[in-house]
Formats: structure tokens, C-alpha cells, sequence
């Protein structure tokens, strides 16, 4: 075996090339268990990032080559692990390093804690945060559902006066700040201006981004009442739902369930075979998402 270096992750150089690592490790339906590299895209422009800590995030390299990556989502506290498939030997080794450098302070004590994911298909892994003294924390748990898109599609039906649109013909981000701000239950009281338009125009038009996968209902004064983004990653051919949100003033309508499957329905079109989602909400399982594992939250206080 090669023997592996760690290095700081540097976002200019190394964004791409983890980005590349994910795409091509990535097996069918996401048998490898690593993100899909959409949700590292997703991480990297949403608004929550704590950009200030990604020097943090730490690289195995091996004659050059990425062969695993140990990270946080957005804050610290929380550690994500990818494997290149013939290095999962070095769960121990990222684990030490998740605990030298992803910890945080808990709020109430001021003691270190670290929440290591770990997927429920990985014995091995879980056998090793269970003998370190970790305990699982179920309400952290992360599902990962996948959905297998059927030729021909369903139609897809709206309650009268609603409609289907995207960005790519109805750019309005005021719309879509709202929608996601009600959706996401902050309040009623939405606050309407340009710095918060721009987060979201910057969390939507990432680097691989389509304004055409981005779907939105639009309810019959016009204003968005559910929106869901989706990604469509062409290599591996599949397409990530990522976020849903139905204003409260228009649920149980099934107006995010047709907002996400006129996104997969689109993602089918460009050349995609299967859909992602992050969820097990009865939504997705009733339209026919299977579970293809849970990535379970160990919680130890250091």
C-alpha cells in the first residue's frame, strides 16, 4: 500500500479536486456511501458555512491522488468522512484527526464535543466509535433515500390556478426568499431586502447549477407556495433534491411532492436514472423512495 499524507484543505486548489474525487468513487446508487458530489457544491455556497474554519477540513493523499477527506458540513463539532474504497483502513487515523481538529465548545459547559456520521452499512466503523466511547444520538440521524426514475413519467397534477415554473424562466429571488423563509418556518414576518436576496441568489447559482432545476409552485396571486432545487450530476447520472419548502399557507396541497418530482422529472430528460434525497419523510417513501442507509450520529464529549 502507498503510504498517505495529510494536508489542510486550501478551498481554491482543492475544492475541484474533491469535488472530482466524490464523482469518480461514486458507485451506482451510491453504494460507496461518500457524499454525492452535490452535497459538497451545496455545502460550499450555502449561507450557514462557517467559511473561516475550512482550512480545517483535512486531505489523505496517496502518490498524488486524494484518497480520503475528513470534514465538517457547516459548522464545527460535526465530522463527515469519504473514503477512496481501498483506504477504509484509515477510519482510525481520520477519526483521531476529526478529534484534534473538528471539535467545538458545547454552549452550556464550554467542554469539546464531536458528532462523527457514520453510515449503518459500515460495522467496522461503528464498532470503532462505539469502543472510543461515542454514543448515538438517533434524532441526528442523517437517511439517505434514493429513487429509481420510471420511463414513461408519472403525470404530475396541481389543484386548480397552481402551476410549475423554475428559475430558469421565472428568476425572481425575492419569491424564492420568501418561499424558503416561510417554508423553513422563521416567521411570518418575512425580511425583504437585497443582502437576503443575494444569499439566496448565491446558495442557487453555484458553480454547477442549472436555473432550470430549480422548481417552483406558483400559486394563483403569483407568489411562490413550494420550491425545490435540484442538482443533476452528469457523470454518475443522477439527480439530488435539495431543499424542499411549501410555504405553511399552502401545505397539504401536494405542492412540494410535484415540485420534486417535476425536478426529477427533468433530471430524467437530461440523461439521469435515479434521484437522491436526504429525507425519509412519508412524502418521499410514498412516491417511491428506498432507504439505501442511515449515516448515524455518534456524539462524545472530549
Amino acid at each position: 500500500m502507498i503510504s498517505t499524507k495529510i494536508s489542510p484543505y486550501h478551498r481554491s486548489q482543492d475544492y475541484p479536486r474533491v469535488s472530482e474525487f466524490l464523482i469518480k468513487h461514486y458507485q451506482p446508487k451510491n453504494a460507496d456511501g461518500n457524499w454525492i458530489e452535490p452535497m459538497w457544491e451545496y455545502m460550499h455556497y450555502h449561507p450557514a458555512l462557517e467559511a473561516e474554519h475550512l482550512s480545517k477540513i483535512g486531505i489523505w493523499e496517496a502518490a498524488g491522488e486524494i484518497v480520503a477527506v475528513c470534514h465538517y458540513e457547516w459548522h464545527l463539532g460535526e465530522a463527515f468522512f469519504q473514503f477512496h474504497p481501498a483506504y477504509r483502513h484509515l477510519r482510525e487515523e481520520m477519526l483521531d484527526y476529526a478529534e484534534a481538529h473538528l471539535t467545538d465548545l458545547e454552549r452550556k459547559d464550554g467542554r469539546k464535543y464531536l458528532r462523527a456520521y457514520v453510515n449503518d452499512n459500515d460495522p467496522e466503523f461503528l464498532a470503532l466509535v462505539a469502543a472510543r466511547g461515542y454514543e448515538k444520538d438517533p434524532q441526528g440521524t442523517r437517511p439517505m433515500y434514493y429513487f429509481d426514475i420510471p420511463t414513461p413519467f408519472p403525470a404530475i397534477s396541481l389543484p386548480d390556478g397552481f402551476r410549475l415554473t423554475s428559475l430558469g424562466e421565472e428568476c425572481d429571488w425575492a419569491k424564492v426568499h420568501q418561499v424558503l423563509w416561510r417554508g423553513f418556518d422563521h416567521g411570518d414576518e418575512v425580511p425583504m431586502n437585497e443582502e437576503e436576496f443575494e444569499s439566496r441568489r448565491a446558495m442557487f447559482d453555484t458553480p454547477k447549477a442549472r436555473r432550470d432545476l430549480k422548481i417552483a409552485v406558483a400559486a394563483p396571486n403569483g407568489e411562490f407556495a413550494s420550491f425545490s432545487g435540484l442538482f443533476y450530476e452528469p457523470t454518475g447520472r443522477f439527480g439530488y433534491v435539495e431543499p424542499v419548502a411549501t410555504d405553511p399557507r399552502y401545505r397539504r396541497l401536494g405542492l412540494g411532492k410535484a415540485a420534486v418530482m417535476e425536478g426529477i422529472r427533468r433530471c430524467g430528460v437530461l440523461g439521469a436514472t435515479v434521484a437522491f434525497v436526504g429525507n425519509d419523510l412519508p412524502i418521499y417513501q410514498a412516491v417511491g423512495f428506498q432507504k439505501v442507509y442511515n449515516s448515524e450520529c455518534w456524539v462524545k464529549r472530549l
